[in-house]
């Protein structure tokens, strides 16, 4: 396949993994709304107001946009350019996805309602409360910052003390088995007693979770760094802050982070699950307020809100991982 040739299939390949949100936004705007709603203009600025129906479609444009300008970069860049070409039937899929949604959710209503909202609806959430939105996600962002890094820091710090030292292997490593198992949410009567507000007591709770996984994986690497390893370094005159921070450490890595992306997922659900149990803010909160009136369209909004902010911090941890762990590169799958 020549150049000209290749160029013809990536421009249609590009064109095809675009054309399903062109799809939703024919959709929106010519398949006939059928079932009666309340079409409402909300402002945005002091010059412009936006419909709910208005905003959908300057979403989806705004991903038409995103993707086709990953796509023009990618080309350029082979490894990128195959991931991108990979994932062409996900987008196209995704596009026609959300087209069936809103014609079920919003055109015809057939789902039912109102647990069921078109994109239409949950977008107007943002329209009508974007700014108390991002109020609650500042406060999860912090929440979790506190717990989920303070939790990472101390299982690592444990890791290496339960790897390295026998003596404290023989007296934590237990506890961590015990205590490590149970829910992070099961303490939560007693961090409310404990701790002198909702804010600490669920940020306790966010480090209970992370620790477990991050010091079990560290304490693990640490212990399965084989012994020649020492011994080379030894022969070359290291000691034992040498042998830990620079044989024992870089050994347990991978495992680190495999630690860390566990424990990710876990103080996430802890995170969303103590802010529904007396914090007051949050996103959590906010789905908790919203579903007591019935309100389903802002608890989709504050989900899509959370699986954006948990695919971020996933890819922040990946590229962190592939930064450290860059010498693995053509070595492991």
């Amino acid at each position: 396949m020549n150049k000209i040739q290749f160029l013809k299939k990536y421009f249609l390949l590009t064109l095809v993994s675009i054309a399903g949100f062109f799809a939703a936004v024919l959709v929106n705007l010519f398949f006939p709304q059928a079932a009666s709603v309340e079409i409402k203009s909300y402002a945005v600025s002091n010059s412009v107001s936006l419909t709910g129906d208005q905003a959908y479609r300057l979403v989806l444009a705004g991903l038409i946009f995103l993707y086709g300008a990953i796509g023009v970069y990618s080309f350029f860049r082979g490894e990128l350019r195959e991931r991108y070409l990979s994932r062409v039937p996900f987008r196209l899929a995704m596009g026609l996805a959300l087209a069936l949604w809103d014609i079920l959710g919003t055109k015809l209503l057939l789902l039912p309602q109102p647990f069921f909202p078109g994109p239409t609806k949950i977008i107007e959430s943002f329209l009508m409360e974007g700014d108390y939105i991002f109020q609650n996600t500042l406060y999860s962002l912090r929440l979790f910052t506190v717990g989920f890094v303070s939790g990472v820091v101390f299982g690592v710090g444990t890791g290496i003390l339960i790897g390295w030292f026998p003596k404290v292997y023989y007296w934590v490593y237990p506890v961590l088995k015990i205590t490590g198992v149970i829910p992070a949410v099961a303490w939560m009567p007693f961090a409310l007693t404990l701790f002198p507000n909702p804010f600490s007591a669920a940020a306790f709770l966010i480090v209970i979770c992370a620790w477990f996984p991050v010091a079990f994986l560290t304490a693990q690497g640490i212990a399965s760094t084989p012994k020649v390893h020492f011994e080379v370094a030894r022969t070359l005159g290291a000691k034992t802050p040498y042998l830990v921070f620079h044989v024992a450490i870089p050994h347990a890595m991978p495992q680190i982070f495999t630690g860390i992306s566990t424990a990710n997922g876990f103080a996430f659900t802890t995170l969303v699950m103590s802010e529904m149990m007396g914090q007051p803010g949050g996103l959590g909160y906010y789905i908790n307020a919203s579903k007591v009136w019935s309100a389903y369209y802002k608890v989709f909004a504050a989900i899509i809100v959370m699986a954006v902010l948990f695919s971020s911090i996933m890819k922040g941890i990946g590229f962190i991982q592939n930064r450290v762990l860059r010498w693995q590169r053509g070595l492991v799958k």
